[in-house]
């Protein structure tokens, strides 16, 4: 059984040598070689602001580890503020937040039912569950 991997590698190698030496090899600061590295750093910053873009459309961001604390809507007001209603136990409090506060605007004497389906999840199975599912009924 040695012997059949042993000869694999020493044929994949002669396979690898030979294709090399088929190819010329490129210049550093010839034009397609500036040409495929630019390219492949374009490639790697949009893979990263894609990601960044599908966390904030998800909103992946953590929760609750507990499920104690439950962001039942949020409103954006601006390109950095929000109005979140929470519900913290059985009370609900709307409050609005900024890139440097966090302030409570009323506590809400009669909680507003809200379906159960609609409350944020407190894992990222749930939601990437969630979102898969709503993507297969499309």
């Amino acid at each position: 059984m040695r012997w059949i991997l042993v000869l694999t590698a020493l044929l994949s190698n002669t396979a690898l040598a030979q294709s090399q030496l088929d190819t010329p090899a490129l210049e550093p600061l010839s034009m397609p070689y500036l040409l495929k590295l630019t390219g492949g750093l374009l490639l790697v910053v949009v893979v990263i602001l894609a990601f960044a873009w599908l966390v904030k459309k998800f909103n992946l961001n953590q929760q609750s580890q507990n499920g104690l604390i439950k962001i039942i809507a949020g409103l954006s007001i601006g390109t950095r503020d929000r109005i979140v209603l929470l519900q913290v136990g059985e009370e609900q409090i709307l409050v609005g937040l900024t890139p440097g506060r966090i302030e409570k605007l009323h506590t809400l004497s009669q909680p507003l039912d809200a379906p159960e389906a609609q409350l944020a999840s407190s894992s990222f199975a749930e939601k990437f569950n969630r979102v898969m599912g709503e993507r297969e009924s499309k």
